[in-house]
């Protein structure tokens, strides 16, 4: 059973590894939360979150030459790890954002990675994987990159589908090779942004002393990161060569920072934890959000609305803070209300995917599928990875009484997360029931020869 006032959210696998875990990591899948023991592996897909990562990481990846080309996400993983395994994204878990303080240490992380990127790491461990078995993430990871090259979402579908659903953990673990040299050339970009390299030190000492327990005990960011004494060593004085260069905190990447932390501390660590310590809140809007997230999830419905609507009054042009009024509108059944509040927020941040999928999701809940489908149709042709969007497009076209493009939406939605044969029955039924030849049906048959192609395996 799923506890309602968490972020967005689907169901997701779960026991299994993050290492193992590409496929539904790159699934875009929701937040989970379960009543079992059981671990979830899952994105945290959030708007608010996910921009304000991506503005603290933007000096970091501009001096490193990948522009607004790579996007940083967050795994629903309490472990510390960070990662990449295309050259699109850059994957980073929950506990080790919550454990780095500084929004240093994070440009340092993004910095490390996208030396692993710009250093051609990640393709030359494609190529070395030469017939082995990939996982469904990566085929989605490689869609992605399709999909960036040609301009077109749908170029990268097929890639994306018919692979399996287990990864070789070889390919997420580097060489100490490797890692010496994303460690030099993460530091120099760190200088070239004038970002102090001291927040790359403190990370590894973060790490110190793992390499002497059990395997089974280190965290995976040391298993796929060989780190050493040495290392470490290496590092402070790289660190030391390159501080002259480092300027003051970048009060902006602080802010943004600040705010996605304080985000998922709220809506992940209890509400109670998050109340008494809104003091130590940097800025007044992002204390009122961290209250109203922690009032919302107590079910204070008041409160939460009062909090959210006097961190609006401080950012009136704010989309995300909007987004997240919605949130508190939409799981409160006050639909009407929300879809003012998602209609703002997709307003305020027009090209965001996952604004554009809430005002969506709120205009079915509303039972206005007809509007929600525009707004949902939006969402797909920017991010078409998102299974929770993906669901709710499905039910948009059923109520519209499009039932091929229906089932084309749950086969879609299927595929990401590695169910080919379920996926396979529905891409059937919808490319009979669509005009042969249009785009539709192009995408159901396409899903359809994968989901063959795997049986045959």
């Amino acid at each position: 059973m799923f506890v309602t006032r968490c972020f967005h959210r689907e169901k997701t696998m779960a026991s299994i590894h993050p290492l193992k875990a590409i496929a539904i990591v790159l699934a875009t899948l929701a937040l989970t939360f379960t009543s079992s023991a059981a671990k979830a592996v899952s994105l945290i897909r959030d708007p608010d979150i996910e921009h304000a990562l991506n503005r603290a990481a933007a000096p970091v990846l501009a001096a490193a030459g990948l522009g607004g080309n790579v996007q940083v996400l967050v795994v629903n993983d309490r472990s510390l790890n960070a990662f990449v395994i295309d050259n699109n994204h850059i994957f980073i878990h929950l506990g080790m954002l919550l454990r780095m303080d500084t929004p240093e240490m994070f440009q340092a992380v993004v910095a490390h990675e996208a030396a692993h990127i710009t250093n051609g790491h990640i393709s030359r461990r494609i190529t070395n994987m030469g017939a082995a078995q990939t996982a469904a993430g990566l085929g989605l990871a490689l869609a992605a990159a399709a999909a960036a090259a040609t301009g077109n979402a749908n170029a990268g579908v097929g890639i994306a589908l018919g692979t399996t659903a287990t990864a070789e953990r070889r390919f997420l673990a580097h060489t100490r090779a490797e890692e010496v040299a994303a460690d030099q050339t993460g530091v120099r970009y760190m200088s070239r942004a004038g970002v102090d390299p001291q927040g790359a030190v403190d990370v590894h000492e973060i790490f110190r002393g793992q390499e002497a327990l059990n395997t089974s005990r280190q965290d995976p960011y040391m298993r796929s990161h060989p780190l050493t004494r040495d290392r470490i060593r290496t590092m402070k004085s790289y660190a030391a060569a390159h501080a002259d260069k480092a300027k003051p905190t970048d009060p902006d990447v602080a802010y943004w920072y600040a705010r996605a932390r304080a985000k998922l501390a709220a809506f992940t660590l209890s509400p109670g934890w998050t109340l008494n310590r809104l003091g130590e809140s940097p800025t007044q809007d992002i204390r009122l959000m961290r209250e109203a997230a922690a009032r919302h999830r107590l079910s204070q419905f008041n409160a939460a609305l009062t909090a959210i609507n006097s961190a609006i009054k401080l950012r009136p042009e704010d989309a995300f803070y909007y987004e997240l009024k919605g949130q508190i509108l939409l799981e409160n059944r006050r639909f009407n209300d929300a879809v003012s509040a998602y209609r703002k927020s997709a307003a305020l941040a027009p090209r965001n995917a996952l604004c554009l999928a809430s005002l969506g999701r709120a205009l079915l809940a509303a039972d206005r599928p007809r509007e929600a489908l525009d707004a949902l149709e939006k969402s797909r042709n920017r991010d078409f990875r998102n299974g929770l969007m993906l669901r709710d497009l499905g039910a948009a076209y059923a109520r519209t009484g499009n039932n091929g493009m229906a089932a084309l939406s749950a086969a879609e939605r299927y595929a990401l997360q590695g169910r080919l044969k379920d996926a396979g029955v529905l891409a059937k039924r919808a490319s009979g029931l669509l005009p042969t030849g249009s785009r539709g049906w192009r995408r159901a048959e396409d899903i359809l020869r994968q989901a063959e192609r795997a049986e045959k395996k």
